[in-house]
């Protein structure tokens, strides 16, 4: 899952801790990223003809958009866990190829139009040094960020425990300060809008049971609804190259 620069990715990646509690490693979920990080690409007419994504998992958010996007566009995966790499093989085809190798250690250092992170940097130990190694590769990045940073998730403590055993988050974001991670590691913010994945894809009881107050309080106010009852992550379009005369963007659009 998780990628790093200096060996600070966690153990649990490498030695199947993490496989044995996520073994699909969420590929139920990769069509719906998929779909997120499409529509902000055509929010913009990018049109990228290389796109790579690092901590790939299965690779089938590569996958997604390799049916989706012209047979022009090449795909790339770097994925450090080998369990996760093993999955990736089976989704391997013309123009669409994975790595089970550290991005930031390859000679030479392979650049590329558009990267994805997705669900990623919350998993690496010092993610601010992860992000400005990250700046190397790409002109434009998507990020899709999980919001564990909201009222309910901290009163309730328990949610929290469990996204850090289950699934190995190390760090915790609201929008603010997801964003402000972005900026402070150099990259300039294009675009950025929540995406419901506690509306859309509600998984436990108690997710259900928080889908119908999550849309109704989301039809005021999105912002509101992801600091207080969470079930919404951040997806952001950003670049390396800031221009004066860009200010950031705000899409409520689904």
């Amino acid at each position: 899952m998780a990628d790093s620069s200096n060996g600070d990715i966690s153990e649990i990646y490498l030695s199947g801790e993490y496989t044995d509690k996520n073994p699909t490693f969420h590929v139920e979920d990769s069509s719906w990223k998929a779909k997120q990080a499409l529509k902000i690409l055509q929010s913009h007419d990018l049109h990228p003809e290389n796109i790579c994504e690092i901590g790939c998992g299965a690779g089938e958010i590569l996958n997604q958009l390799h049916r989706q996007l012209p047979d022009s566009c090449l795909f790339t995966g770097y994925e450090l866990s080998p369990q996760g790499f093993a999955l990736c093989q089976e989704r391997t085809k013309p123009r669409l190829s994975f790595h089970n190798q550290n991005l930031f250690t390859t000679t030479p250092k392979p650049t590329f139009d558009l990267m994805l992170c997705m669900d990623v940097f919350e998993h690496v130990d010092n993610y601010f040094e992860f992000l400005r190694h990250l700046r190397q590769h790409s002109k434009h990045f998507i990020f899709h960020i999980p919001l564990d940073m909201n009222a309910q998730m901290v009163a309730r403590a328990e949610p929290i425990r469990r996204v850090r055993q289950k699934v190995g988050h190390l760090h915790y974001f609201s929008k603010d300060t997801a964003l402000a991670a972005l900026t402070d590691t150099g990259f300039q913010i294009k675009s950025w809008f929540f995406t419901p994945n506690g509306i859309d894809r509600p998984r436990t009881t108690k997710a259900k049971l928080a889908k119908l107050p999550r849309k109704i309080f989301s039809a005021f106010s999105q912002e509101l609804t992801a600091r207080i009852f969470g079930g919404y992550s951040l997806l952001a379009l950003a670049s390396t190259t800031a221009h004066s005369s860009d200010e950031p963007q705000t899409s409520q659009t689904r």
